[in-house]
């Protein structure tokens, strides 16, 4: 019996990666975008919080400022998310990923020298462009484009880099500790180059391109034909005009920027919250840190099996409770006998949340809209999550600055989670086009 299970998922893993006996392309692919996505998680996104912490002790800003750095880079990303999107479907990925790597090693570089708040937010702004025309939107442009019944599962695994780089924050805290932030600023944006450079030139635009065709699959003869003979009528996708006409790009959209209104938050002054309220030392924030990012993996996968089979906006719906419900535990730890067992129950609630949605952010409007003009249509829909992801981390660090503490700006952050849960299950699948 255990053979024959044994042998069942050995024959489904190879229908999987080798669906036409050698291993899809497609596949490279997501390992090179987990490759990426790695180097943006622990450089840049999750390392964040610790740098906020050494730059406060060395300049003595206030944390409204230092959020705001971070809320700056995530309103141009939003503002370039259109024109990046176009130029992504119009010259493909792999040019926009080549230049967006140098300059994100290249921005990395010149944050090391700076020594006044204004080169400071000049710095951020050269890594945000950096990072998003060498990230997260340009790969899944890819993705989408080269699966289609695996495309949940995909996007999971390729987000797993992001994960990897979230445990691997203790060490970048150590070269924080050990060396300086800007020794390791220095050194970060010297291993952007290096590792990111040859990662972005396996990324391919599309499988057509190349003689295969999405998942591996092999081509269908003749096209699907009804009783009469005549062929079925042939769906098209969505162009960026007409995906911008129906309720579920807004709604998605809506419901993706309140998510990131928590994760945001919780990306910038989860250490500081932790390290100040709970009197953690910083190398302790770095540990939860990678507990929530070892969750944030379980998620992913479990995300990606389950998006592919159930209802992805039900999925999402439940995610936002749990966002909600994990903030709230955290924001107030210090109010229960033993903080710890709530700053874990957070850990468990937001990483989960957190990995299982995140891939189906991108697979769910890949299913409505098509990958035709994927970029296009993720840029647009960036103006509206880029105000979630850029005004969780100043909202949240202006009530502290104001109080004393994280609780009011964190309480409220996490009622807008609950509220997105509605956004989710409003957004109901748009008619498909006709050729």
């Amino acid at each position: 019996m255990i053979a024959g299970l044994v042998s069942r998922l050995l024959d489904n893993l190879n229908q999987l990666f080798r669906p036409q006996g050698h291993v899809f392309y497609g596949w490279w692919i997501v390992a090179s975008a987990g490759g990426v996505q790695w180097l943006a998680g622990v450089l840049w996104m999750q390392s964040y919080g610790a740098y906020m912490v050494f730059l406060l002790d060395d300049f003595g800003w206030s944390k409204a400022l230092v959020a705001g750095a971070f809320a700056l880079t995530r309103i141009e990303s939003g503002i370039l998310g259109p024109l990046q999107g176009w130029l992504v479907d119009r010259f493909g990925p792999r040019l926009i990923l080549s230049i967006g790597t140098v300059m994100f090693g290249v921005g990395f570089m010149l944050f090391s020298l700076v020594d006044s708040l204004l080169t400071f937010y000049l710095c951020f702004v050269l890594i945000a462009l950096g990072s998003s025309l060498g990230g997260f939107a340009t790969l899944m442009v890819s993705i989408v484009a080269w699966f289609n019944r695996h495309r949940a599962k995909a996007i999971a695994i390729s987000q797993l880099g992001f994960s990897i780089g979230g445990l691997s924050v203790p060490l970048v805290v150590y070269f924080l500790q050990t060396y300086g932030w800007r020794t390791t600023a220095f050194l970060s944006g010297v291993v952007v180059i290096v590792i990111g450079l040859p990662l972005v030139q396996m990324i391919r635009h599309r499988p057509e391109d190349h003689g295969e065709l999405p998942d591996g699959q092999r081509p269908v003869e003749e096209p699907p034909t009804a009783e009469t003979g005549e062929p079925l009528p042939q769906h098209r996708d969505f162009t960026a005009r007409e995906a911008m006409r129906t309720p579920a790009f807004w709604l998605i959209s809506l419901g993706h920027a309140l998510a990131l209104l928590t994760v945001s938050a919780v990306m910038v002054h989860l250490i500081a919250h932790l390290t100040e309220s709970l009197d953690y030392s910083v190398a302790e924030a770095g540990g939860v840190v990678a507990l929530l990012t070892g969750f944030m993996m379980l998620g992913q996968l479990s995300g990606g099996y389950l998006g592919d089979r159930f209802n992805k906006r039900f999925i999402c719906a439940a995610c936002m409770v749990a966002h909600a419900a994990g903030l709230l535990l955290v924001t107030f730890a210090g109010s229960f006998s033993a903080p710890v067992l709530p700053v874990l129950a957070f850990t468990l609630l937001h990483g989960l949340a957190w990995g299982t949605r995140g891939p189906l952010m991108v697979a769910l409007r890949a299913d409505y809209f098509g990958p035709s003009s994927f970029g296009t249509i993720m840029g647009f829909s960036s103006l509206i999550v880029m105000l979630g992801m850029s005004g969780g981390p100043v909202f949240a660090g202006l009530m502290a600055d104001i109080y004393g503490n994280y609780q009011l700006g964190l309480g409220v952050l996490a009622g807008l989670s609950l509220l997105g849960s509605f956004a989710f299950l409003a957004a109901l699948p748009p008619q498909p086009r006709t050729r």
